[in-house]
């Protein structure tokens, strides 16, 4: 994927919500301006990829608790100016989790979420933004799922307990879309 395919997939990706539209609009502007958007060292801002795990039945979640930010996330993070935004999810998917590339299958190669959020200063950052592309995935909810160091812990959800371990919008946006495919 080049950043001409991520801007395809932006411009025809549809969303009810008007939040997440103006994401779309905010990003679509942003990558067209930067051809350095891939990369971290960009600031103030510049994309991720991550995804939005579930198991077969839609009613359940795969969330890590991130040490960095010691918050409760889906797995994503840095493309490292890799173009190619859902090869950057699915590896991280498959780094964060700690499992095989053959346990995580592609629901759709189509966004599921745009979200833009704020990363706080940290030791090791400055204070910038993450166009965050998401994608769906699936995974087996019977696996052991072990993790790697970047978390503090991983675990499955119910779909609808997720929100009360990351309450922010695009949780339950992504939980609201995920109890429509059901």
């Amino acid at each position: 994927m080049h950043r001409q395919q991520l801007l395809s997939l932006l411009k025809v990706y549809k969303t009810r919500f008007m939040e997440e539209a103006g994401f779309v609009s905010r990003a679509i502007r942003f990558i067209e301006a930067h051809e350095d958007c891939f990369y971290r060292e960009l600031r103030p801002i510049h994309v991720t990829g991550s995804t939005w795990v579930v198991n077969a039945r839609r009613d359940r979640v795969l969330l890590l608790h991130h040490r960095k930010l010691n918050q409760w996330f889906q797995p994503g993070g840095h493309a490292d100016g890799d173009a190619d935004i859902l090869r950057v999810a699915l590896k991280e998917a498959e780094e964060e989790t700690g499992l095989d590339a053959s346990s995580i299958r592609l629901v759709d190669e189509a966004i599921f979420d745009v979200d833009i959020h704020r990363i706080a200063a940290n030791a090791v950052d400055s204070q910038h933004d993450h166009i965050d592309i998401r994608f769906l995935v699936e995974v087996d909810d019977t696996l052991v799922v072990p993790g790697n160091d970047e978390s503090h812990e991983i675990m499955w959800v119910d779909l609808y307990q997720a929100s009360s371990f990351n309450n922010n919008r695009s949780t339950f946006r992504m939980i609201d879309k995920t109890r429509r495919l059901r």
